[in-house]
């Protein structure tokens, strides 16, 4: 391809008005295309986030509800893990579909269990799209004294006019030595 006719392309989709975009765009999925979530856990951001926290955390031995967890999800939905591998000072992200996470997390958290809740969130919204950067601890057992692992997550929400949908969750775990800003701790 030839480089005027990249940038003119480029040009065209900078300046094309959302409207004209709007065409192009894929529809929110139906509900018949992934399972129903229960109206009380898409209705607000809060109640997402906290059918999101319920949905991962569980004791030992015990499944979680995973059509719970694909029920809150865009099918297309990213869960991106990030961190520093050791000795590194470049962070690296890992790109997971609901599928991927299910598959590879799932086990884990049944074998080990887990329990992890959120401590602070910082929430904004804009029309129908709205940024939380929610502030967790993660345990063990439910009634562990002190978590293993503090982070933030990076969530991004969707509203259709029905309900709440999570487009992609970004997130940064760290131990619990690791100061989290003070912003991220209220709600």
């Amino acid at each position: 391809m030839h480089r005027p006719l990249v940038a003119a392309t480029m040009l065209a989709l900078a300046t094309t008005p959302a409207a004209a975009q709007d065409s192009t765009m894929t529809e929110t999925p139906t509900r018949s295309a992934v399972p129903t979530a229960p109206a009380e856990d898409v209705s607000s951001i809060e109640a997402i986030l906290t059918a999101l926290y319920d949905v991962i955390s569980g004791p030992k031995g015990e499944a979680r509800d995973w059509d719970r967890f694909r029920s809150l999800m865009l099918p297309e939905a990213r869960l991106i893990p990030t961190g520093f591998p050791e000795g590194s000072s470049r962070a690296r992200a890992q790109m997971l579909g609901v599928e991927d996470y299910i598959t590879r997390s799932g086990p884990f958290l049944e074998e080990r269990g887990f329990f992890e809740t959120e401590v602070g969130h910082l929430a904004e919204r804009f029309e129908n799209i709205a940024h939380v950067f929610s502030t967790y601890e993660s345990r063990w057992n439910a009634d562990d004294e002190e978590p293993f692992q503090r982070g933030i997550n990076s969530i991004q929400l969707m509203w259709d006019g029905e309900r709440w949908w999570v487009v992609n969750i970004m997130w940064r775990g760290v131990g619990p030595e690791h100061r989290i800003p003070e912003k991220y701790l209220s709600r």
